[in-house]
């Protein structure tokens, strides 16, 4: 009877192992691994909009090795090269989101989806978005076949969230698909917060604003984060000064502090989260003190503040473009508006979804919006292309259409901030991306359904 008992268990745990395999291979195969390759390709004939330049009506493009070769009305195509005709068809250069958690987020599909984008804690600056970058998320996909090639993925929560990092949306790991594994550090910046509502369920009761409390308890805040940034700068000062002479004491590593050198020391940017006006211009105050880079992200109220900004040379990624008006008073073109009144500001800025990772393919849609409300069709590109590219500090490599950059293209049937386009041909990093998403899978599945 045991011996019964044991080969029972045993084939059932054999049987639970087999189901296991099978219902793994059948996850995979709708989530293949890419395998595209880099090699030598010409686009002829198409309409080149090279964002930095002028547009050639009627020219090639020429890719090698990851990188645009050449570029003109006249470019020969390279022996061997495998031509693509563009007739009747736009190029384009794949278009950047500078402020998303893409791949640090899943779908729910039976079962919930995963979400790894916040640490336990207010100052995690050793956090590392990088790290946890799913390349095979259905999310990536998606985006990429509708323009977007690149994004800025970073982590959320806490005051101090951690290190966003920018990838291409290609790869089957986060190290091949890193473009700068630590592009800056996430700050969500305290805020001024009072009144509200009190109560519980559906009954509540207004309470009175205690603006007083509100401003202790922002201040605090303030004051706890200018501590942990004098904290890591006088880190950094110690670990030169040991560096330099041994015979000083060795100080204590602390990884947190650590993470922070290269902020402290004004190397690498910090994007900090503010929407309003006062919290805005409290933000810029504090970097001015401390001597900081700065990057804005949200900036419902930027234009407000549009000035202060442009005095203190600070960009603006500027998110919910789509949003509703955030008073019950703003006009209803509030956020439409906003990137026009920069530009018109002579803010630095550019535009982006600020979406974890399912509508981060509607960005060509939020430019094409601005576009539509007062930023010309030309900057509305721009600020989704060359623009974010410069604020990252990748304009030699990214955001436009010359020779030496990296190959990440899009090809289309029609202007690319048009919902009715379609993208006929990829290129992320010099490879030819099958334009094979979660949503072709679907249709795939079940357009024969009756």
């Amino acid at each position: 009877m045991v011996m019964k008992q044991t080969v029972s268990r045993s084939l059932f745990r054999l049987l639970a192992g087999l189901l296991f395999v099978l219902l793994s291979t059948s996850t995979w195969a709708q989530q293949p691994l890419d395998l595209a390759q880099r090699g030598t390709f010409a686009i002829k004939n198409a309409k080149i909009v090279t964002v930095s330049g002028d547009t050639i009506e009627r020219g090639t493009v020429v890719i090698r090795d990851g990188k645009i070769e050449a570029v003109g009305a006249s470019v020969a195509v390279p022996s061997g090269a495998q031509s693509i005709d563009g007739t009747g068809l736009s190029v384009y250069p794949g278009m950047i989101d500078a402020a998303t958690s893409l791949g640090l987020t899943e779908i729910q599909s039976g079962a919930a989806g995963g979400v790894d984008t916040t640490e336990v804690g207010e100052m995690n600056p050793s956090a590392s978005a990088i790290v946890a970058v799913n390349p095979h998320s259905a999310h990536v996909r998606v985006t990429r076949v509708n323009g977007v090639t690149t994004v800025v993925t970073a982590p959320n929560g806490g005051t101090i969230s951690g290190q966003a990092a920018v990838i291409n949306l290609y790869g089957t790991s986060p190290k091949e698909m890193a473009l700068v594994p630590a592009a800056g550090l996430v700050l969500n910046f305290p805020r001024l917060v009072a009144g509200g509502f009190g109560g519980f369920g559906g009954f509540r009761q207004n309470t009175q604003p205690n603006i007083a409390e509100a401003i202790t308890n922002r201040d605090n805040q303030v004051e706890q984060l200018r501590k942990f940034f004098q904290d890591a700068a006088a880190y950094a000062k110690a670990q030169e000064a040991y560096a330099a002479d041994k015979s000083l004491p060795r100080p204590t590593t602390n990884l947190a502090l650590a993470a922070m050198v290269p902020y402290v020391k004004g190397e690498k940017p910090i994007f900090i989260h503010a929407d309003r006006e006062r919290d805005i211009k409290a933000a810029v105050r504090f970097v001015d003190d401390l001597k900081l880079k700065m990057v804005l992200v949200d900036g419902g109220e930027a234009d407000k503040a549009a000035a202060l900004l442009k005095e203190k040379n600070i960009p603006v990624v500027v998110t919910g473009v789509l949003a509703v008006p955030r008073r019950d008073d703003d006009a209803y073109d509030d956020q439409y508006a906003l990137p026009g009144h920069l530009q018109k500001a002579g803010v630095s800025f550019c535009i982006s979804t600020g979406d974890e990772g399912s509508s981060v393919r509607d960005l060509p849609y939020q430019a094409g919006m601005a576009a539509a409300f007062g930023l010309s069709p030309a900057e509305a590109l721009k600020s989704v292309t060359l623009y974010p590219a410069q604020i990252l500090g990748l304009s030699d490599k990214l955001g436009s259409i010359e020779p030496g950059k990296v190959a990440n293209l899009v090809v289309t049937d029609g202007d690319v901030l048009e919902a009715r386009t379609r993208v006929k041909y990829l290129f992320i990093d010099g490879r030819q991306v099958p334009l094979v998403s979660r949503h072709t899978e679907l249709y795939e599945q079940f357009k024969q359904r009756k």
